[in-house]
């Protein structure tokens, strides 16, 4: 045990005297927690009811019915702002247009067209129409109800009285469960960018010191040393275990202080998936450095596989807002196995129960990756 911790110990502090090993480790990760939280934020707290989403609405001399749009609009989610022209694209992202005299042309029962024009992305952009047609549904109903009330023509009068008559149905929604709601934000991406960052530095760096230190010849000082092979894959592989949960410890303490990170009430088992992931990447980080001829190599690899093993197991967006085929085959990568049970006690609060499935398959694949890492370590 002392030659392991002796290697572990060695490795350790040369990793640690790396700059770029230093800057993926501490710098990185938090920047890309502020990053991606900012940038899922906005379309998160828009479902979530949070900030109005600005809105101009270009109509010439709407007439009375302007403040009932308006009421509608602000009621789900909107800050109009009424113009007579609208201004160009790059000032106004967001043009509700009408026609001109809308609230004429709806008295005499003229068909009346709203454009929406916005500059939102695809997925915000659906979630905006929705908010919109039901403000403009709920308008016309006012319309008819007020019309109905007035003997058969809308008035100003009438749509104030129908605004002061108490609502006799109101509807109270509460969860019937456990929460379900999709994380976004920070909630998403300090979790997601935690495993995204692990298995980054460990099939990068990880790796890529295997290859050097074979190239250099360091491992085959080691193979004439008073050791065995066994302590010294056991060496290599507590060094990138320590540095794994290094970063992870790191990411939990900048996550939950800086950007006030909420880990719900399964702290323990969050730990247990963690260290479970750390030793999956650990084994992972051996196995490429092994199978790597140069430090390149091992470096455009590890890059590479992080990447299409982040997107498709949810670390870049919440997986429940993919397609069916995508949420199956995240349920098949290692990267979907720890996402998912950090969704499960962070997000859903299911239970610690709930991830010790995933963390059985990480410690399986862990001993699966760390036994071929050993049967094919190469002193030279």
């Amino acid at each position: 045990m002392n030659n392991v911790l002796f290697i572990a110990w060695h490795d350790m502090r040369w990793q640690l005297r790396q700059a770029w090993t230093l800057v993926w480790l501490f710098v990185m990760p938090p920047l890309f927690f502020f990053f991606i939280g900012s940038v899922t934020a906005g379309f998160h707290e828009g479902i979530a009811g949070g900030s109005a989403t600005p809105l101009t609405v270009e109509a010439d001399a709407p007439g009375f019915l302007a403040p009932q749009i308006d009421k509608r609009l602000r009621e789900n989610g909107f800050d109009p702002q009424w113009v007579d022209t609208a201004p160009g694209h790059d000032v106004a992202p967001r043009v509700l247009r009408f026609g001109s005299h809308l609230s004429e042309a709806i008295v005499a029962g003229v068909r009346v067209v709203a454009q929406y024009n916005t500059a939102a992305s695809e997925l915000s952009r659906d979630y905006e129409v929705i908010r919109i047609r039901r403000s403009l549904y709920t308008v016309l109903a006012d319309v008819s109800v007020a019309g109905a009330r007035a003997g058969g023509t809308p008035t100003e009068t009438a749509i104030a009285d129908l605004n002061a008559m108490p609502r006799v149905w109101r509807l109270d929604v509460t969860p019937a469960g456990k929460r379900q709601e999709i994380p976004g934000g920070f909630e998403q991406a300090v979790p997601g960018i935690l495993v995204m960052f692990t298995l980054l530095v460990m099939l990068t760096s990880g790796s890529a010191m295997l290859v050097a230190e074979r190239s250099q010849g360091l491992l085959r000082r080691l193979a004439s040393a008073p050791m065995s092979r066994v302590e010294v894959v056991a060496g290599k592989w507590v060094a990138r275990l320590a540095l794994a949960m290094l970063q992870i410890g790191s990411a939990i303490v900048v996550g939950s202080v800086v950007f006030h990170m909420q880990w719900g009430p399964d702290f323990g088992m969050i730990l247990l998936v963690l260290a479970a992931w750390a030793g999956f990447c650990a084994s992972a980080g051996l196995a490429l450095g092994n199978l790597a001829r140069t430090d390149r190599q091992a470096a455009g690899f590890g890059v590479l596989a992080t990447n299409v093993l982040a997107a498709l197991g949810g670390c870049w967006w919440p997986i429940e807002i993919t397609p069916q085929w995508m949420q199956t085959l995240q349920k098949m990568l290692p990267t979907g196995w720890a996402m998912d049970a950090l969704h499960r006690l962070i997000s859903f609060e299911s239970g610690a129960a709930s991830a010790l499935p995933h963390v059985a398959a990480l410690l399986l694949a862990t001993l699966v990756v760390t036994a071929l890492a050993a049967r094919r370590f190469r002193f030279q």
